[in-house]
Order: structure tokens, then C-alpha cells, then sequence
């Protein structure tokens, strides 16, 4: 099964203001640009990458102003994802598609073993900024794991899953889009699996980074699809029964 011969309007739309001359050139030159899509399997696990509080900020705010409180905080641009990214996924789930979530450890262990500034210490919360946000809170039978590095493989059980499962692809929603989205990627790409990126399900804290990495990865590793044809792929495949 395949995805749209081209990416859809809405990426190339959003990733062309940052591309170059340059850039636009060796594109229309014969080169390395991606010429067609890689394609996807017949066999895909739902990877949704750290939706947790502390990468969008609590209540509901402007990224400058939700920042000020949440550091590590990507505003309004990444609720109005979580809102998309609900509906999506009740969808993979009716098509018996499983969902994967991760999210960081907490800040004492792995790559965030760091003391922060005093401006950006940890303050008293209602909510547990490492906690999946409630409005795509996982369902039974959704896989949960806890990593402690940007990308989803390192250290985690994951590749075990998706072999013991035989799954063949990866379909990536998440943030941040330049950071463990990008290196949850590429990590997945070089064990041999195809992935799409579900760009309008994908956000990071500067639109720059996003759109930049969103136009890398397609051009590399993976699919850049909407979370549309992502529905109608999965869907579409009747000989995918549950886990």
C-alpha cells in the first residue's frame, strides 16, 4: 500500500518559504530529491511521541505567554495538534490499528539529568508535566513506555514490539517535530521500517523546525502525510486484524 505520489499542498506550502534558491534548484535538477514516496506496509503501530503537559503548557495559552510558566512548552500551536490528534486516534484504534505512547522520564534520570537554571526550575503544578495530556489519554490496550532519550528506540523495548508483532510501519504524530519525532525517524528508517510522519499531527516549539525538518524527513526517511490519508491507509487494509 502506498500514500499520494506527492506530498500534499499543505506541507509543500508550509516547508517552501524557508527553502533557498539553491535549495529549489537542485529539487528541479536531476539529484537525490525524492522522486516518488517510499510507500508504507501493510502492518502499522501508531507511535504518538511525548504528549505530555510539559510540552504544551497548562491552561491553554500563546506559546510566549504559556512559556513564561512551562519552559519546555510549545502554546496554543501544539493544543490545537492534541485536538486533532484525538479523533486520530480513536480512528487507528476501530481500524484495530495499536497505539504507542512515550514520554520522558522524569527530569532526575537520562539525557535530562541536568540542573536547570534557577528561572527554569521545576515549580509546584496541579498536573504532572511528564503525564500524557487527557484528551488523548491512552486507552486499554494502548502500550505505554517511558524513554530517556529523544528517539523512541533507545534503550526502550519498541523494536522488540514491532518484530514480535510484525509490524512493518510506523505511522509518527507527536513532538518535537525537529527533535524525538525526527530522531524516532530516523531510527525506525534504519532498522528497515517505513514510516509516515503525520505532518498536521506534528509540532515543535519553532515553526522554522518544524517545517524544515517536516521537508528533511520526507525527502529522506519517511512519507509526510496528512492525518486524512493516513486514516484512509489503514482503513483501507482489511487483511489488518488486532494485535
Amino acid at each position: 500500500m502506498t500514500v499520494p505520489k506527492t506530498a500534499d499542498a499543505v506541507f509543500e506550502d508550509g516547508w517552501a518559504p524557508y527553502l533557498t534558491e539553491r535549495d529549489r534548484a537542485v529539487l528541479s535538477a536531476t539529484s537525490w530529491a525524492k522522486q516518488a514516496p517510499f510507500g508504507l506496509g501493510s502492518r502499522p503501530l501508531v507511535v504518538a511521541v511525548d504528549l505530555y503537559y510539559a510540552a504544551l503548557g497548562l491552561p491553554r495559552a500563546g506559546i510566549v505567554e504559556s512559556v513564561a510558566d512551562w519552559p519546555s512548552s510549545c502554546g496554543d500551536a501544539g493544543w490545537e495538534v492534541v485536538d486533532r490528534t484525538a479523533p486520530f486516534l480513536r480512528a487507528a484504534r476501530d481500524a484495530g490499528v495499536r497505539v504507542a505512547y512515550f514520554h520522558a522520564t522524569p527530569p532526575e534520570y537520562g539525557r535530562w539529568n541536568r540542573k536547570p537554571a534557577p528561572a527554569l526550575a521545576p515549580k509546584p503544578r496541579a498536573v504532572d508535566g511528564n503525564a500524557i495530556v487527557a484528551e488523548v489519554a491512552p486507552a486499554d490496550g494502548d502500550i505505554v513506555l517511558q524513554k530517556i532519550g529523544p528517539s523512541c528506540f533507545f534503550e526502550t523495548p519498541l523494536d522488540t514490539i514491532l518484530r514480535a508483532g510484525g509490524y512493518d510501519t510506523l505511522l509518527v504524530v507527536g513532538e518535537a517535530t525537529s527533535g524525538c519525532v525526527r530522531s524516532t525517524v530516523v531510527d525506525a528508517c534504519s532498522r528497515g521500517y517505513r514510516v509516515g510522519v503525520v505532518g498536521d499531527l506534528c509540532f515543535d516549539r519553532f515553526e522554522a523546525s518544524h517545517w524544515v525538518s517536516l521537508f528533511d524527513l520526507n525527502q529522506k526517511y519517511a512519507d509526510v502525510i496528512t492525518a486524512r490519508a493516513a486514516t484512509e491507509y489503514f482503513q483501507a487494509d482489511t487483511r489488518r486484524g488486532a494485535a
